[in-house]
C-alpha cells in the first residue's frame, strides 16, 4: 500500500493526543502514590483499563479462544510489567534518569529496524533529545537501575507484540482481553490497595482514581498506539515515542507555566527534527513507489 501524506502526519498527531491523555493520568497517579505502593498503583491502572475496555468493546467469544488470547495475554502482561517496573523504579531513581533508561527499549527496537542513514540519524537525534529533556541525574540505587532497565525491556516487548496485535486488525478487542488476563494474574498486588484502605484511605475514592488512571493513562493512549502501529513499522513507532517527553514539556509550559530550560528546549528541537527526518524517509519511499513527488 503506498505511503500517503496522511500516513506521515496522522501517527505523530495521534501520539501527541495519547501522550497528553497519559500525562493527565500521571497527575492522578502522583496522588495515589501518597497512599498506595507504586506496584499497586500500576495494578489499578491495568485493572481500570481492562474494566473500561471490556465494557466498551465487549469482545466476542472468538477473542477469548486460546489461539487468539495467547498473544493478547502476553501483550497485556508485558504492558503490566512495563508499568509496574517503571513505577517501582521511580521510588529509587530520579524521574529523568528513569525516563532515559526506560527509553533504551524503544532505541533498541529502532536500531534493529534501521535500514538507512536517515533512520540512524533520526535515532541518534531522538535519543539525545530525550536525554536532554529528561534532565538526567545519575543518582539512585542499583535496584532502581535494574527496575528501569526491566521497564525498558518490557517497552521493547510492548512495541514488538503491539505490532503483532495491531496486524490482526482487532487491536482494541485484544487490548481488552489481554489487560483482563494481566489484571487477574497480577491481582495479588491488590493486597496493597486493601492495606491502604485498612490504614484509612477511602475505598470509593481510591477505586475512582484507579478507574480514571486506567482510562487516561492506559485505555486511551494504548488504543491510539494500536491505530498508529497499524499504519507504521516498529522502528518508526519507536522514534515517535520520543514525542512523549516532548508533550510532557509542552503541557508543563501551557498548564503550569514551566518554561523549558535551554537544554530542554534543545532536546525538544532534536526530537522534532528526528520525527521529521524519519518521516522524510517515509516520504522518499512514497516517491520511490509512485514515481513522483508527493503533493504539498
Amino acid at each position: 500500500m503506498p505511503v500517503t501524506r496522511r500516513d506521515l502526519l496522522v501517527p505523530p498527531g495521534l501520539m501527541v493526543v495519547g501522550a497528553t491523555s497519559m500525562y493527565l493520568g500521571a497527575a492522578v497517579a502522583v496522588g495515589l502514590f501518597d497512599v498506595i505502593s507504586p506496584a499497586a498503583v500500576a495494578w489499578l491502572r491495568i485493572a481500570g483499563a481492562a474494566l473500561v475496555l471490556l465494557l466498551w468493546v465487549r469482545p466476542p467469544r472468538t477473542a477469548w479462544r486460546w489461539e487468539r488470547l495467547r498473544l493478547a495475554a502476553c501483550f497485556g502482561l508485558i504492558t503490566a510489567g512495563m508499568n509496574i517496573a517503571f513505577y517501582e523504579a521511580l521510588a529509587h531513581l530520579p524521574l529523568g534518569t528513569t525516563v532515559a533508561l526506560e527509553f533504551l527499549g524503544p532505541i533498541v527496537v529502532a536500531a534493529l529496524g534501521s535500514a538507512t542513514r536517515r533512520d540512524v540519524a533520526a535515532l541518534v537525534l531522538a535519543a539525545v533529545g530525550v536525554v536532554l529533556i529528561a534532565d538526567v541525574r545519575w543518582s539512585g540505587t542499583a535496584i532502581g537501575v535494574v527496575l528501569a532497565l526491566t521497564a525498558a525491556a518490557c517497552w521493547a516487548g510492548y512495541i514488538v507484540l503491539g505490532k503483532r496485535v495491531a496486524a490482526r486488525g482487532a487491536g482494541v478487542e485484544d487490548l481488552a482481553t489481554g489487560f483482563a488476563v494481566a489484571a487477574l494474574l497480577t491481582a495479588p498486588l491488590a493486597w496493597w490497595v486493601a492495606d491502604a484502605v485498612r490504614a484509612g484511605a477511602a475505598l470509593p475514592a481510591v477505586l475512582a482514581q484507579g478507574l480514571l488512571l486506567g482510562i487516561a493513562s492506559t485505555a486511551v493512549p494504548y488504543a491510539l498506539d494500536q491505530i498508529v502501529l497499524r499504519r507504521v513499522g516498529q522502528a518508526r513507532f519507536a522514534i515517535l515515542l520520543a514525542l512523549l517527553p516532548v508533550t510532557a514539556s509542552v503541557i508543563g509550559l501551557l498548564a503550569l507555566g514551566q518554561v523549558p530550560r535551554p537544554l530542554e528546549a534543545a532536546g525538544i528541537a532534536l526530537v522534532a527534527v528526528a520525527v521529521a527526518v524519519r518521516s522524510a524517509d517515509e516520504d522518499d519511499r512514497l516517491v520511490d513507489r509512485e514515481g513522483e513527488t508527493p503533493p504539498g
